[in-house]
């Protein structure tokens, strides 16, 4: 899996557009292949069952908008939870595209349904559901996510015609606390 770091955003949308065409390599992309990008949450005000997202995370929201813009998605997915609907909306919204909900207990539905449809997908879901669903779509997820402090983990799953499945690891935003305090 190859991991990039950079946070500029400046540098991250050619990195994107490296990573896309990095991911496709092995074959010309067809109508049918699939392209999913996977992304937690962004940071929430509390611990409570269903919190919206801080200042921080609305922050963040936009720039996975940013970074995601011109990545031609077609589908945006959303757990139905306030903090995962709200990191969706940005680009939803600026994609004019409508939120499809799904349920992160049971994710092979949602896994089935995007091999069917093919074409490019955003998630937005959990530190519990983002790195299964990578794993259910063939990718490799890496280590776990850690659930208090990261919220810029950014996958590109890509699945060929020939379902031969490719991850990158980017990140996106400001860097996760505990991320930047393991630098040096």
């Amino acid at each position: 899996m190859k991991r990039l770091k950079y946070r500029n955003r400046f540098v991250i949308c050619p990195l994107l557009a490296l990573a896309l065409s990095y991911s496709l390599a092995a074959g010309t992309p067809a109508k049918d292949s699939l392209i999913v990008f996977l992304v937690r949450h962004a940071e929430k005000v509390d611990s409570s069952r269903d919190p919206e997202l801080s200042a921080t995370g609305k922050k963040r929201a936009e720039e996975l908008a940013g970074v995601l813009g011109d990545a031609d998605i077609q589908h945006v997915h959303s757990s139905d939870f306030i903090r995962t609907r709200d990191t969706a909306a940005p680009i939803a919204l600026r994609l004019n595209l409508k939120l499809e909900v799904y349920d992160p207990r049971d994710l092979p539905p949602l896994v089935e349904r995007l091999r069917q449809a093919g074409g490019r997908h955003l998630i937005v879901g959990h530190s519990s559901s983002i790195p299964g669903t990578v794993e259910l779509l063939g990718g490799n997820p890496g280590a776990d996510i850690n659930e208090a402090s990261e919220f810029d983990r950014l996958y590109i799953v890509t699945i060929d015609t020939n379902g031969q499945a490719s991850t990158v690891l980017m990140r996106y935003g400001k860097s996760s606390p505990k991320l930047e305090s393991s630098k040096n």
